[in-house]
């Protein structure tokens, strides 16, 4: 099975790019350290939605895959890994 997600987290990557750059102007434009801050939180919250996305995209796909082919193991120890680098 493909991924489904794929556009998705590419538009998302896309805006939290975007959004990066925003903050490097603020840096450059000397603003304030609290609005900088606010920002920076806002862009790891969309990179975490970006992660979850992934996850639930490898664990609908990847890991049924893995199980009907027999690798269910090593594809359950890799989620299990990324998992706990979210959490």
């Amino acid at each position: 099975m493909a991924h489904t997600q794929t556009q998705d987290v590419l538009n998302r990557l896309a805006r939290i790019r975007g959004h990066i750059d925003g903050i490097q102007k603020m840096v450059e434009a000397d603003r304030s350290c609290p609005e900088i801050v606010v920002q920076i939180v806002a862009v790891r919250s969309a990179l975490n939605q970006v992660a979850k996305i992934l996850l639930k995209d490898h664990a609908s796909h990847c890991l049924v895959d893995a199980a009907q082919g027999g690798d269910f193991e090593s594809e359950l120890a890799s989620f299990r890994k990324a998992l706990d680098l979210m959490i």
